[in-house]
């Protein structure tokens, strides 16, 4: 049985993932959902050690599929790296990747850069990043832009400055990285700089809220190692 470790990003919760997990349970799969919001206080690298934590709770008897989602593809990068023999393919949706010693500031581009920081140090003490708007994220339709806006949470600034640690055995884990389109930052070129199979997915940055059902499909053809096509 495949065990999906589904590794939200920046701003969100486990509940980023509430419209796709029946589905993959649907299919016969297991699901874990580690919350990186928990913490008072946290950054990259604690963050990696939740992943850790989460993928040694794995009984070993299916395979693991890591899924991270935009920032959290830093950090699950990270936890792969720590146990290399965990997780069998490694999943980015529309996420945030690169060699080690690469950050969120480090890959985004400086305007992005700038309005987070300043929105840190006007809005969140200097420590936390206000919850950017559900536009932000690509949710427009209402019901779910107040569904979203009503869970986002402030996000730590440190998450986003410290830089990934790898040893490099993460690089000899398979991997895939999903992009939705239109793209918000280069995913795709992300992705494939760091050796993952590039899959286009029309849809909005919060796809696992917006369009659940295709990124199920990605994910159960990931996890049969059956994927080969680079359009979904």
């Amino acid at each position: 049985m495949t065990t999906f470790v589904l590794v939200h990003g920046a701003w969100h919760g486990p509940w980023a993932w509430d419209r796709l997990v029946p589905l993959l349970h649907a299919a016969g799969a297991r699901t874990l959902t580690p919350d990186l919001s928990a913490a008072a206080d946290h950054g990259l690298h604690d963050d990696a050690a939740t992943v850790v934590a989460a993928l040694d709770t794995v009984r070993d008897d299916g395979e693991v599929v890591l899924v991270a989602h935009s920032y959290a593809g830093l950090a699950a990068r990270e936890a792969a790296d720590a146990r290399p023999g965990a997780a069998r393919h490694l999943v980015l949706v529309d996420g945030w990747a690169g060699p080690d010693g690469a950050g969120m500031f480090d890959l985004a581009p400086d305007a992005f850069v700038t309005a987070v920081r300043a929105a840190a140090e006007t809005r969140g003490d200097g420590r936390r990043i206000p919850a950017p708007p559900p536009a932000a994220f690509g949710i427009t339709d209402p019901g779910d832009a107040e569904w979203l806006a009503a869970r986002l949470v402030p996000q730590l600034l440190r998450t986003f400055t410290e830089r990934t640690r790898l040893s490099g055995a993460v690089d000899r884990i398979p991997g895939t990285a999903v992009h939705c389109s239109p793209q918000t930052y280069p995913f795709d070129r992300l992705g494939a700089a760091v050796g993952y199979q590039t899959v286009e997915l029309d849809a909005p940055h919060n796809v696992m809220l917006a369009r659940p059902e295709p990124l199920a499909r990605i994910l159960m053809e990931v996890a049969s190692f059956k994927n080969e096509k680079s359009e979904v």
